[in-house]
């Protein structure tokens, strides 16, 4: 079971204390427990409180088969790379925490060129979570918010991988190990053109990349940043899974933006743009 790949790495969301790994079940030394799903991943939200939005079934079936063809193969390159930077070599990091993980894809990704890292999935979506428990065996999945504490003990990660996710600057800087580095990945403004216009799509604000640096709440410092863009050549399938799995599917009708892409050309050449930084923890 992956779980027993982090477990160690994990604290119990009531209590703070250790978790331990038990007959499907994740128990702390106080008496909380966690059932594991037979799917393999754990819940560790706690409270009635409503979590922050989750990404529906819908979306997450459209991300897993858009991500599935490779069409965002470069950023998983990308991002695998990254989470060798600063650490010397791959065998320098032994736990990649990814704080809205989605399906699992970039940090199943990372983990393949990581020879013996344990990977940690955080998300609030039980849909995305149950892929993210089947995308690698050196993966364990959680569900849990990120603007909330982290389940996961001081100090833990070598490496924080944040793509497309909502940032807990104070909650990061916790768990973020010494010399360890914080991925930042966002779309830039040229992202998904010239989609957004066609089909009237949600647009990146010019002021992501002051939004993200304020996310961070001055606990880091970047220490790169670069553009990876790409072309990609998207049949109509394609295009609606792009379009479901992103922002814009919480504002569209899924039928009218099936006529819509009905009257697009067969292939349709879109541009993928994203920024990319890596950050450092403040001392």
């Amino acid at each position: 079971m992956s779980l027993a790949d982090i477990v160690e790495h994990l604290i119990c969301p009531v209590c703070g204390d250790g978790l331990g790994l038990g007959d499907r079940v994740l128990r702390c030394p106080r008496g909380h427990a966690f059932d594991v799903a037979r799917q393999g991943y754990v819940s560790l939200l706690t409270g009635s409180q409503a979590p922050g939005t989750a990404d529906s079934a819908a979306m997450v079936a459209a991300r897993d088969s858009f991500l599935g063809a490779g069409h965002f193969a470069p950023l998983v390159e990308a991002v695998a790379a990254a989470c060798r930077t600063g650490t010397g070599a791959a065998a320098d990091v032994r736990v990649v925490v990814d704080a809205g993980a989605g399906t699992g894809h970039y940090l199943a990704g990372a983990l393949d060129r990581l020879p013996g890292a344990a990977g940690i999935a955080l998300d609030v979506s039980k849909n995305a979570i149950r892929r993210a428990a089947r995308a690698h065996p050196r993966l364990g999945a959680v569900v849990a918010d990120v603007w909330r504490p982290l389940p996961v003990r001081d100090g833990a990660a070598d490496v924080i991988l944040n793509v497309f996710a909502p940032r807990n600057g104070p909650e990061f800087a916790r768990v973020l190990g010494p010399g360890g580095s914080l991925v930042v990945v966002t779309p830039t403004p040229r992202h998904l053109r010239p989609l957004v216009e066609r089909l009237g799509l949600l647009s990146v604000d010019e002021d992501k990349e002051r939004r993200v640096a304020a996310s961070l709440d001055g606990r880091f410092a970047e220490a790169e940043r670069n553009v990876h863009e790409f072309e990609m050549a998207l049949d109509r399938a394609a295009v609606e899974a792009v379009v479901g799995m992103g922002p814009s599917a919480w504002h569209t009708d899924p039928e009218n933006m099936r006529q819509e892409i009905a009257k697009l050309p067969e292939t349709n050449y879109v541009t993928a743009s994203f920024r990319m930084s890596i950050f450092r923890r403040n001392p």
